[in-house]
């Protein structure tokens, strides 16, 4: 979990001073940041914007598991988390709050490899920490962010502007984390019944960075701006593309086809999917984590996206009585369903 030789208990600093030791070399860098750490709250400037805010919470054992996630990278992925949330609004993130929920065995060193990970995420994405809590838990680590960004008012992007006809867009590739977590689940457990065999990763770089790093679009939210493409409806692609597509249809009040063909798979998550016996698209469809963007556009954009490296065109809207349905390699029409993670109904890892 972590491997520091010398562990400084957190009761040694206390929770305002484990707040300081934290904080004290934060440098802010957006200009709408008037007031950050270390006040009874933060100031902030909307410059006439609108103002976009989303929270998200981790929990050991149901969003995450230490056998395998490295503190820094779970700091990183916290974040990653949460900003995607600010571009799928068609926003740009300027701020996050932090807070946490440690139980004894976290060692101060621990806390710090984790904040590293925070902190690295938010220099990469210039993003301010402007605040947050701690608190002892009895639960293993709980990790909870709000992030803050900004819009203008005819920017914003919701779920329920798709009309008929538009066509449906997503950056990347899908099924990639999925695969990652399959594959660290299976070395978690070969592991456990031999803690003599060493994990076996080797040529699987990219999916299991996929699950351990992802990396929220901001590159996409800006690309689409600079081309001036305005998407009608947008979501990232946190709980698989069946269910974000479904969030789509429902609050537009409209259907969809998707071919199967056009859905974007790297070929490793292909082959990996392979060789744990499961369906490639069935991974993307119901597999999630992936942060993607999901979303629609006018057809009279098309010329504008075709040829964009890291957009893929998938399907497009329909009448809602046509439904939301899945065109397979073969022709044969499914309706989609949404199958993706649920925490409340998913076993702790």
């Amino acid at each position: 979990m972590f491997d520091n030789k010398e562990k400084t208990n957190i009761e040694a600093l206390g929770e305002f001073g484990l707040i300081k030791h934290l904080t004290d070399n934060i440098e802010l860098v957006n200009k709408s940041t008037i007031k950050g750490v270390g006040d009874d709250a933060a100031v902030l400037d909307t410059e006439g914007k609108r103002m976009l805010v989303s929270t998200d919470l981790l929990l050991e054992g149901i969003h995450f598991d230490l056998a395998y996630v490295p503190l820094k990278h779970l700091g990183y992925k916290a974040v990653q988390v949460n900003l995607s949330d600010i571009y799928a609004m068609n926003g740009m993130a300027t701020q996050i709050t932090v807070s946490l929920g440690m139980s004894s065995k976290f060692p101060i060193e621990a806390i710090e490899e984790l904040y590293e990970g925070v902190y690295i995420a938010c220099k990469k994405y210039g993003v301010d920490v402007i605040g947050g809590d701690t608190s002892a838990s009895k639960q293993g680590l709980v990790i909870s962010i709000t992030s803050i960004g900004y819009a203008d008012a005819e920017d914003i992007v919701y779920r329920n502007g798709a009309q008929e006809g538009d066509l449906i867009c997503v950056s990347g590739d899908l099924g990639g984390a999925y695969m990652g977590l399959q594959l660290l689940e299976r070395e978690k457990m070969i592991y456990l019944e031999n803690p003599n065999i060493q994990p076996d990763l080797e040529g699987k770089d990219y999916i299991v960075e996929r699950q351990l790093k992802p990396e929220a679009r901001k590159d996409i939210v800006e690309l689409l701006k600079e081309i001036e493409v305005k998407p009608t409806a947008m979501i990232d692609v946190s709980d698989g593309l069946a269910s974000e597509i479904l969030h789509i249809c429902r609050q537009s009040n409209k259907g969809c086809s998707i071919y199967e063909e056009k859905i974007p798979i790297d070929p490793m998550t292909f082959e990996t999917a392979r060789g744990f016996n499961m369906d490639p698209t069935v991974c993307a469809l119901s597999g999630g984590e992936d942060y993607e963007l999901l979303f629609t556009v006018r057809q009279a954009d098309y010329d504008k996206i075709k040829f964009k490296m890291d957009i893929t065109i998938i399907g497009h809207i329909t009448e809602p009585a046509s439904g939301c349905n899945l065109v397979t390699k073969a022709g044969n029409m499914h309706e989609i369903k949404a199958q993706g993670w649920n925490a409340f109904s998913a076993p702790a890892p």
